[in-house]
């Protein structure tokens, strides 16, 4: 799978969010090594302490399918309309949400982060250096 289609895969996610209160709905695609995508947009909540990212929503749904390594790379997406049109990034507990898929699977998954015009590629390690895994507790 190319880098657009999975852009397109967490644009259409995205399309499904629930963002009642902020009206920023993200999208989320992870890719896996055998090409299998699993989506997620965010889900907000009255209680705003309560609400779910995009990538925790992809990540538990595929965990929720039983996929426990292989993650090679994820598409995050905000809306065009908002913000300053800069590159999103996953924020500090999605990164260490696929922190965990990714180290169950011993993988360095690029993380696209996507905005108006550009898209940033990043090493999930570069996001989030010396992250505390499922390693760290055998």
């Amino acid at each position: 799978m190319n880098d657009e289609k999975l852009i397109a895969a967490a644009r259409e996610a995205a399309a499904n969010a629930y963002a009642p209160y902020s009206e920023y709905e993200v999208g989320a695609a992870l890719l896996f090594d055998d090409g299998a995508v699993v989506t997620g947009s965010n889900v907000e909540n009255a209680s705003y302490g309560l609400a779910l990212c995009a990538e925790t929503n992809a990540v538990s749904k595929a965990m929720n399918d039983g996929r426990r390594a292989g993650l090679v790379a994820v598409a995050v997406v905000g809306p065009l309309d908002k913000g300053d049109g800069a590159p999103i990034t996953p924020c500090g507990r999605c990164r260490q949400v696929l922190n965990e898929i990714a180290q169950l699977g011993g993988t360095d998954p690029e993380i696209l982060c996507v905005g108006n015009d550009e898209v940033r590629r990043v090493k999930l390690s570069e996001l989030l250096p010396h992250a505390f895994g499922p390693a760290n507790l055998t």
